[in-house]
C-alpha cells in the first residue's frame, strides 16, 4: 500500500477528493483491517483534518464501519457492493475455472488467477489441492507485484512503456522495497525469456515458492496472470521446474486457444 501522496495529475476533470477518499479505502488491508485516524494519515500521506472529513463521509455512505470502543474503523458492506459487479462481468473466471482445478489437482499445488491492480496483483479466482500450503488467498485480496512470480508475470505482459511507467510508480510508492526487489526483478526477466514462466523462491513469503505465466488477452482487456504455489518443502525437492511448469505452460496454452488468442 502506498505510504505517500497519490500522483495527482494536471488534469481539471481529476477530482482530488474522490481521489483521497479511495486512497483512505485502500489503506484497509487484510493485515491492517482496523485502523484509526492517525493510522490512516500515517498510511496515505494526507492530513489529519482531511482523513477525519473522509472517515466521517465513508461512514456515513456506508463504506465504513466504526468499531465500537477503540476509536476505529474497518470497511463495511457497501465496499463489496462495489465490488462484487465487477467479479461477476469477468466471465474468463467461470472459463478457466475447470481448467484452473485440473490444474491444481494434476500439479498438487494451489493455482490463482491474477489481475493487475496499479503496482499490486488482485486475486479473481483460486483454486487449492494443496492442503499443506496455507497461503491460499481469498478472492480479492492482493499482492505486492514486483515482490511476487504472479506480479511479475503481469507486468511482463505489459509493453515496454507501460512497464517503465509501472516500475516509476513502484519506485515512488517504496523507493528501499523497490531497490531491494530491483535484481530479483531482472533476474526473473532473463529467467522468463528463457524457460516462458516467472520464478519466485518465497520473494514474499519465505515458505512459499511460486511460478507464473502471462495470459494473453484481447487489446483492452484486463492483464491476467495464472500461477501455481507449493510449499518451500514442495519446491526445494524440484517440483515446480519438473513437474508444475509444463502443466502450467500447458494450461495457459489451453486458455488462449479457448479464447482465440493462441
Amino acid at each position: 500500500m502506498s505510504k505517500g501522496h497519490e500522483p495527482q495529475p494536471v488534469d481539471r476533470q481529476f477530482s482530488t477528493s474522490l481521489a483521497r477518499g479511495m486512497q483512505v479505502l485502500r489503506a484497509f488491508t487484510i493485515e491492517k483491517p482496523l485502523l484509526g485516524n492517525r493510522e490512516i494519515c500515517d498510511r496515505t500521506g494526507l492530513p489529519k483534518a482531511t482523513v477525519s472529513r473522509l472517515t466521517y463521509t465513508l461512514t456515513l455512505l456506508g463504506y465504513l464501519a466504526p468499531v465500537r470502543g477503540m476509536q476505529k474503523y474497518r470497511l463495511a458492506s457497501g465496499v463489496l457492493s462495489l465490488g462484487y459487479p465487477f467479479l461477476a462481468s469477468q466471465t474468463v473466471r467461470q472459463a478457466v475455472r475447470p481448467i484452473m482445478a485440473r490444474l491444481a489437482q494434476q500439479a498438487g499445488c494451489t493455482v490463482n488467477l491474477g489481475m493487475q491492480d496499479k503496482t499490486r496483483v488482485v486475486f479473481v479466482e483460486t483454486c487449492r489441492f494443496d492442503e499443506s500450503n496455507s497461503y491460499r488467498p481469498d478472492i480479492g485480496s492482493d499482492r505486492p507485484a514486483l515482490a511476487t512470480s504472479v506480479g511479475r508475470a503481469l507486468l511482463l505482459a505489459n509493453d515496454a512503456v507501460e512497464q517503465e511507467a509501472i516500475l516509476n510508480r513502484m519506485r515512488l510508492e517504496d523507493p528501499a522495497e523497490f531497490e531491494r526487489l530491483l535484481p530479483i526483478w531482472r533476474a526473473d526477466r532473463r529467467h522468463f525469456a528463457r524457460h516462458g514462466y516467472c520464478r519466485s523462491r518465497g520473494d514474499w513469503k519465505k515458505e512459499i515458492h511460486g511460478i507464473a505465466v502471462p495470459v494473453k488477452r484481447p487489446l483492452g482487456e484486463e492483464r491476467i496472470a495464472l500461477n501455481c504455489t507449493v510449499t518451500r518443502a514442495e519446491a526445494e525437492k524440484g517440483c515446480l521446474e519438473n513437474k508444475v511448469a509444463p502443466l502450467l505452460l500447458s494450461a495457459v496454452s489451453e486458455i488462449e486457444r479457448m479464447t482465440g488468442l493462441a
